[in-house]
């Protein structure tokens, strides 16, 4: 370890030096990454290429002996490849590379391997679960589009989007979408149009390719990018048959550009046709209710009116009774039979002969008339018991 200090500073040549020291201890190591550029020079006993990771823009310089090289060709652009190299530091320019002592290509065969194992690691961490992926909205304000630059998967979206809402706004982003570029434009923007607050949902699309061109959408850096974003994502990357890692942890995925745009806008005639048909069902609704409703009014009305009748008809025979009744019960029906009321002038009812005064004026109240007759006295008892009798 150096000991410096302002005092006693040590010269650039000791720093290298000690740089190089260090990296010297670290041996050779196996390195992998995606071959950026290559530099085959003819008639050089070297090659020259860049390593770069692809999640990252990050580069690293790799020398590798021309029968080094010969030993896996060909290798061109984009090849993905583990190298076994020694880390080299080169101290009068401070100059780090890979002097490559061996290279070997990764195979379609070990890349599926390896995307089977990411997929069941995000898999068991949830990242594809159904309960977290977020619904899309009805009719979004703005969408955000990630695609190829005038490609045709960008063409599809839009056109089937305005054919189906002609008033749609989409805010696009035109990226890479193969190549050793790729992930870290998309990475970029998806994460610019998620913190755009005028974006509703995000589609990424671009068309249809081989294995190789569609492994940056499997990328585990994008795929856990693409799982933190708050704005629902939907995945529209090669077609039916293709299934990228973005497919399963994407709010939606859409088997093609164009189903994209249809999942993501609604048709305006189809909404048209549903709003004539809520009103139909609403006019029949409320007909249904007031014929309903005016039915029940109908049958109120003749209960009324058969209730009415009903009580009018007990009223009428209990008014009959009464009347019987009153008429027998009358001084009236007394008088019909034959009987008479004595009356003296005054009005008041004679009940005995005794309370009569000979010759007084007394009116006899009969059923037809009055009649007046003057009390001649007393009758005799024999004259009484007669009258009784009569009676």
């Amino acid at each position: 370890m150096l000991e410096t200090s302002a005092e006693k500073p040590v010269p650039v040549r000791v720093v290298s030096e000690a740089i190089s020291d260090y990296i010297n201890r670290l041996g050779q190591i196996w390195v992998e990454g995606e071959i950026a550029q290559l530099n085959d020079r003819a008639g050089s006993g070297m090659v020259y290429m860049r390593l770069r990771d692809p999640s990252v823009d990050m580069y690293l310089e790799v020398t590798c002996p021309r029968s080094v090289f010969k030993a896996v060709a060909p290798l061109t652009d984009n090849a993905r490849v583990v190298i076994n190299s020694k880390v080299n530091f080169y101290t009068p320019t401070g100059r780090l590379s890979l002097n490559a002592k061996e290279i070997r290509q990764v195979g379609v065969g070990e890349l599926l391997a390896r995307l089977e194992a990411l997929k069941k690691m995000l898999a068991a961490e949830g990242l594809f679960a159904s309960e977290r992926k977020k619904p899309l909205p009805f009719l979004p304000n703005k969408i955000g589009l990630i695609c190829g630059r005038a490609s045709a998967a960008e063409k599809d979206v839009k056109e089937n989007a305005k054919r189906r809402w002609p008033a749609v706004i989409f805010e696009t982003r035109e990226v890479a979408v193969q190549g050793a570029d790729a992930v870290i434009q998309v990475s970029a923007a998806l994460q610019e149009l998620d913190s755009d607050p005028d974006v509703d949902v995000i589609i990424i699309t671009r068309g249809g390719g081989s294995f190789e061109d569609l492994l940056p959408f499997s990328d585990e850096g994008l795929v856990r990018l693409a799982a933190s974003c708050k704005k629902p994502i939907v995945s529209a990357i090669g077609h039916e048959q293709d299934t990228p890692l973005l497919d399963l942890v994407a709010d939606l995925r859409a088997s093609t550009p164009t189903d994209a745009a249809k999942r993501v806008v609604p048709d305006i005639q189809e909404e048209f046709e549903k709003i004539r048909q809520l009103r139909q069902r609403a006019d029949r609704k409320i007909n249904d209710r007031v014929v309903l409703e005016m039915t029940k009014v109908v049958g109120l009305i003749q209960r009324s009116f058969a209730s009415i009748n009903s009580r009018l008809m007990r009223s009428s025979e209990e008014l009959t009774h009464l009347i019987a009744r009153v008429r027998t019960l009358s001084p009236q029906a007394t008088l019909d039979r034959g009987y008479a009321v004595v009356q003296r002038v005054d009005g008041s009812i004679v009940r005995s002969p005794k309370a009569l005064t000979k010759g007084e004026e007394l009116r006899l109240r009969l059923a037809e008339g009055v009649a007046v007759a003057t009390a001649t006295g007393e009758s005799s008892a024999d004259s009484t018991t007669q009258l009784k009798k009569g009676e």
